[in-house]
């Protein structure tokens, strides 16, 4: 069977049961659930998720997504998209960051990687407070698509140096699943 893939996001008040609304309404088209991210993010629910299934069934599920979102108080969007591609020769890199929180880390760090044309495939951030002192922290987890042919151990002292320079606590090593 040819799948056929959609991007649907939606962002609404955080409450119980929009988890279990969405799913529900994926699994009742027919459809999917592939890749999802799903987060509370300040005081609204957050969700991403690419869903899977025959071309009718997405379109059923694109046409009753507008009526949902309103049902639901959500903020709907929809992409059609292509199926995943493999990405040869790229090797998965995992980087982790902490550090004390301010302004311009996700765009400077950003920076670093797109200037060696580096892909960042996934990227979480979180801020909290540190135990003790309660000073305000950042923490950052993403994936990165690192070319066979850069040399690893170049990348890395280039990374360390630039985090050394902005006072980053930082590990970049390979993804282990």
């Amino acid at each position: 069977m040819h799948k056929n893939y959609l991007v649907v996001s939606a962002l609404g008040e955080d409450r119980p049961g929009l988890v279990e609304a969405v799913s529900a309404l994926i699994r009742d088209t027919g459809c999917s659930i592939g890749d999802s991210r799903m987060s509370v993010l300040g005081g609204d629910f957050a969700m991403i998720l690419t869903v899977e299934g025959r071309w009718n069934e997405l379109a059923k599920l694109e046409s009753s997504l507008p009526a949902a979102g309103r049902r639901l108080d959500l903020d709907v969007q929809v992409r059609r998209t292509r199926p995943p591609q493999p990405t040869a020769d790229v090797m998965p890199y995992s980087v982790e960051v902490v550090c004390v929180d301010h302004a311009g880390i996700v765009h400077q760090l950003g920076h670093f990687f797109a200037s060696r044309e580096i892909n960042v495939r996934d990227l979480t951030t979180t801020t909290y407070a540190a135990a003790h002192t309660r000073t305000p922290m950042f923490q950052l987890q993403m994936t990165i698509d690192v070319a066979a042919s850069l040399h690893i151990a170049r990348l890395r002292e280039e990374f360390m140096d630039f985090c050394d320079q902005l006072n980053l606590d930082a590990i970049i090593e390979p993804l282990r699943h």
